[in-house]
Formats: structure tokens, C-alpha cells, sequence
């Protein structure tokens, strides 16, 4: 594709390249990723994952029919993230981020250039910031805020994962600074550690274990399926609320 035939902002072909990170590892980044999948599939929006874990990405295993691998010592794969934007306008573009990945993206972003045609070709560069209530959290916040400043939209989620006591957030200025910035602030609760244990061992979509499509492994019960409805409903108010 050449230069010329970009789309460009006058076009009003806007994609949306969602990048799911945190940088540290058991915050939830995948388990959003998975949320974020299921919630373009039940509002029929188009998207294409692609999943930077090597050993175990939860967008492969989970979503294989809408995700392919993208391994971040690789320009040529992560390459594909831009370029798929750029091909289908209007198709979101979900990038489950594994832990430890950000150097390296932020070094193929630097040396490809990839804001400078972000806002050339109108794509809208989103970063997702899952965090959870400790103190490693709030640093990186400051590293990306440091990094990116203005030139990508922030969305912090505050994952209850480990709990809900989110005051070293509030006490640190990085979110009112973060706001600041534009940045859109969500909250994902913590879904009941044995619903999670379930799904996971049948390797399914939120949408089969919610139903009880049949596969392999223990079924969730009726009051579990409830306890997940309910979940998925205030993820999804909370995506919705932001635009996503």
C-alpha cells in the first residue's frame, strides 16, 4: 500500500488499535483482553486480536478464531497491527500485551514511526493500563505518562483482582495526572476465583461457559452463571461508558 492511498483523517476512516498492558505480570491484562474480545463479538463490532504471549496467550486460546500470534522480537509481526488498521478502517484492533513487553514496543513504535502515522491515517492509539492496587502499578503508570504524554489515549483500569483499596493510586497524583492527559478511568470487579478456575480449565468464551455450551470439563451452576452475568454486565457498562 502505498503513502497515497493512506486513509486519512479527512476521510473520516478512524480505526481504533487497542493496546492491553500493565507491564507487570498477574494484573489481569489478559483476562481484559478476553473481556474486551467477548464485548465486540455481543455488540457486533469487528475486530482482530493479536496475542504477543509466547507460552500461553489468552486470546489464542480463547478467541483463536478472531487472533493470530504477534511476537514483539519481531518487527515484521508487529508490523501487522498497523497494517491491518490501515487495511480495514473501521475494524478494531485488540493486542493483548504480555508482561515485559513494553521495551521492546516502545522501541519498534520509536524506530517505525508508528505515532507519527497513527495520527496521519487516522488511527487512535489506545493504551490500557491494568493495574492492580499496589505500589509497582502506580510506578509504571508514571513510566507510560513519562513515555507517550499526549500522543496516545490512556485508559486506567483499576482491576479489583487482588482487592479494592486503590488509595496509593489516588495518593500518588499519577491519576489525577493521568486525567489530566485525557485519560478515561475504569473499574473491572473481581469475579469469584472458582468461576474463573472453571472457565479456564474448559478453555472457553465468556459467552460458552455463560451459556453452558458443551465442552469438555466442569460446567459452571446456575447461581455461578449468574454471578458471571453480572460481571460481564458491569465490565461491559464500564467499556461502554469510554466508547471503546
Amino acid at each position: 500500500m502505498s503513502v497515497m492511498n493512506l486513509p486519512t483523517l479527512q476521510t473520516d476512516a478512524t480505526s481504533k488499535i487497542h493496546l492491553i498492558g500493565g507491564e507487570k505480570g498477574g494484573v489481569g491484562k489478559s483476562m481484559l483482553s478476553r473481556v474486551l474480545a467477548q464485548y465486540f463479538i455481543d455488540n457486533e463490532l469487528p475486530f482482530i486480536g493479536f496475542d504477543t504471549d509466547r507460552s500461553h496467550g489468552a486470546l489464542m486460546r480463547f478467541y483463536a478464531d478472531h487472533a493470530s500470534a504477534a511476537l514483539v522480537d519481531r518487527y515484521e509481526a508487529l508490523d501487522q497491527i498497523v497494517e491491518t488498521a490501515l487495511e480495514q478502517p473501521g475494524r478494531r484492533v485488540l493486542v493483548d500485551l504480555a508482561a515485559q513487553t513494553h521495551e521492546p514496543l516502545v522501541k519498534w513504535l520509536d524506530e517505525s514511526g508508528v505515532l507519527d502515522m497513527a495520527d496521519l491515517s487516522g488511527i487512535a492509539l489506545h493504551y490500557w493500563h491494568v493495574m492492580d492496587s499496589g505500589r509497582d502499578s502506580v510506578d509504571l503508570l508514571a513510566r507510560l505518562l513519562d513515555r507517550f504524554g499526549q500522543r496516545v489515549h490512556y485508559v486506567v483500569v483499576k482491576n479489583q483482582l487482588r482487592g479494592d483499596d486503590f488509595g496509593q493510586l489516588e495518593r500518588s497524583g499519577q491519576l489525577e495526572r493521568a486525567i489530566g492527559l485525557g485519560a478515561s478511568v475504569i473499574t473491572i470487579r473481581h469475579l469469584h476465583d472458582p468461576v474463573v478456575q472453571k472457565i479456564d480449565a474448559r478453555n472457553a468464551s465468556f459467552w460458552a461457559a455463560r451459556h453452558g455450551g458443551s465442552i469438555d470439563g466442569p460446567g459452571l451452576g446456575l447461581m455461578e452463571r449468574q454471578r458471571l452475568k453480572l460481571w460481564l454486565n458491569h465490565a461491559y457498562a464500564e467499556i461502554a461508558r469510554i466508547g471503546a
